[in-house]
């Protein structure tokens, strides 16, 4: 009609030209693809703010002197300096002094963090006081920011499940307009008052602009975007769309305990020496014991090399030393075969223990975890070692129970032991004496029971459970292989970062579904009137002007009911 008049004035037919409506169509259209775009911008602005932490340059020590370097020259072996108020540039490990650190670009919590000497620091966390020198062990894409940034960029490209349905809902969802839109040219054509042919035309452009089916499309991924964005912003990194949609789902999490509900750094609390054996005074037990771990990484055996260093005994050089999973060690100390562990060690070397089982009954009911010591298949002692609960543990697991969720405990301590720190933390459930290779069939187990399980841990032998679980979520203060084996990557310290995930992703699916049913709603409500179901009782007919405004009113109201997860406190 606007275009080709002269066709309606050969018919017969007084032409109407919509030039001005033409014009208001394409403006709000466009007014609306703006402020689309950039309310779309708004839900990316987590990984813009990760890219701005990055300092521009470093102190780097050159022959003794500093020398301000461009980041993209700075190695890894550079000796680098940072004083007081400066961004630390790349990781790193401290060489020389201390400060306290804002780590909470990184891992969310507002504490500074005290720093010393051998301790690591993170690229692009601030250094609140004294100066240090540290040495650079990952630069450019390797450090910890850049994984960040890769991590959420990969989610926030990712598609949930959920998204992949509305795809196949819109696919069908267009031809079915068009339809409709012939259909309403057609009745309008044959039934429609005059001018019919102007009426059925302004109907039908009516019907294909106010179905634009971009609010469908917009529903779900700026949810994702928001969602992962604010994860980052918080400590945690999720691996895809995948992970933070099920997550909403867990009803069963499963904790690792060294770690993981604990601090990860036991301390001898006791030593017991068996009556009548071969070593005078538990200073002598103990150097055995520790001389025996003097290379080992085990958490247990640092704990009683730490405590003989401070005690200034005078270790041995093991020899023929050797880790047996699940049960302890075995290596040659001063010419005699030292045998460490637990008591199916012992037991499964015939080794009589003589009254010293009884003692560890009561060490274990106090939550510490006994250590049998043997030199040449004769019992010499216990020495007990205890790790604590990490801050406000207790406090956390309830509040995730007041989520509706079942937290168990998996642990390889002896059942003892593992029921009394289980009561210290609050949980009733408990998964003790288990190897680290069977984990991941526990985990199996509770799934086959109908459960949707999240594994929670930090360690090498915790992968193979995270893999297996429906979400496998990592501590971050953990090893990589137990972060690249997850779903979701915490990294803070403490458990707050699981009740933080479950909350972010309750909040993005209730987002998500808030803008399906306003989109599916939209469409359902408005379609039909701009096709005139209401013109015959009421005259009430949808101009496309008002159409191309309430789609793109639809489209902002998505995106901006996305960007309120921002807002949305993870408590």
């Amino acid at each position: 009609v606007t275009f080709f008049p002269i066709l309606f004035t050969r018919a017969g037919l007084k032409p109407h030209v919509f030039f001005d409506t033409a014009a208001m169509i394409i403006t709000l259209i466009l007014l609306g693809r703006f402020f689309e775009a950039r309310a779309k911008g708004r839900t990316s602005s987590a990984i813009k703010k990760l890219m701005q932490l990055e300092a521009k340059t470093a102190r780097v020590i050159v022959g003794g002197k500093e020398v301000e370097t461009d980041m993209d020259k700075v190695r890894v072996g550079d000796i680098i300096l940072v004083r007081p108020g400066e961004k630390i540039p790349v990781d790193g490990i401290i060489t020389q002094g201390s400060s306290a650190i804002d780590e909470s670009m990184v891992t969310g919590e507002s504490i500074p963090v005290d720093k010393k000497k051998t301790d690591e620091v993170i690229g692009a966390t601030l250094n609140t006081s004294g100066s240090f020198k540290f040495k650079a062990t990952k630069v450019g894409k390797d450090t910890v920011l850049s994984q960040i940034i890769r991590l959420v960029e990969e989610a926030q490209g990712s598609k949930a499940p959920i998204q992949r349905l509305v795809d196949t809902v819109a696919s069908y969802f267009v031809p079915a307009v068009i339809g409709i839109a012939i259909i309403t040219f057609i009745v309008w054509i044959i039934f429609g008052p005059k001018p019919s042919i102007t009426l059925a035309l302004v109907n039908f452009v009516s019907v294909l602009i106010i179905a634009c089916p971009c609010a469908l499309g917009l529903a779900t991924p700026t949810a994702i975007m928001v969602g992962t964005g604010k994860g980052a912003e918080n400590g945690i990194l999720i691996k895809d769309a995948a992970s933070l949609e099920l997550t909403h789902r867990l009803n069963t999490i499963v904790f690792d305990k060294t770690g993981t509900l604990t601090k990860g750094e036991p301390v001898v609390t006791d030593i017991i020496i068996k009556e009548k054996s071969s070593v005078y005074s538990k200073e002598e037990l103990l150097k055995l014991s520790a001389s025996s771990e003097l290379y080992s990484e085990h958490p247990l055996g640092k704990a009683m090399v730490k405590k003989a260093q401070q005690l200034k005994l005078k270790l041995i050089e093991p020899k023929n030393f050797k880790s047996i999973t699940g049960r302890g060690i075995s290596a040659e100390v001063d010419g005699k075969k030292i045998l460490k562990g637990n008591l199916a060690l012992m037991r499964e070397n015939n080794i009589a223990l003589d009254g010293l089982e009884e003692k560890a009954l009561v060490l274990s009911n106090e939550g510490k975890t006994p250590i049998f010591i043997s030199a040449d298949s004769k019992p010499l002692g216990i020495i007990a070692v205890a790790d604590s609960l990490k801050n406000n543990t207790k406090k956390y697991l309830n509040d995730l129970k007041n989520l509706g969720l079942e937290v168990v405990m998996l642990t390889g301590d002896n059942k003892n032991t593992a029921n009394a720190i289980a009561k210290k933390a609050g949980i009733k459930k408990v998964l003790s004496e288990i190897l680290p290779e069977n984990k991941a069939e526990e985990i199996k187990r509770i799934q086959s029971k109908g459960k949707i399980v999240a594994m929670v841990g930090d360690g090498i032998n915790d992968a193979p459970a995270l893999m297996q679980a429906d979400v496998g979520i990592a501590i971050g203060t953990g090893t990589d292989i137990a972060i690249e084996s997850s779903s979701i990557t915490l990294t803070g310290g403490d458990i707050k970062g699981v009740l933080k995930s479950i909350i972010l992703s309750r909040n993005t699916i209730r987002v998500i579904k808030q803008n399906l049913f306003w989109a599916f709603s939209y469409n359902s409500i408005l379609i039909p009137v701009a096709a005139g179901v209401l013109y015959p009782s009421f005259r009430i007919l949808i101009s496309p002007i008002f159409a191309a405004a309430a789609m793109a009113i639809s489209s902002i109201s998505v995106i901006s009911n996305s960007l309120r997860l921002r807002r949305i406190p993870l408590k």
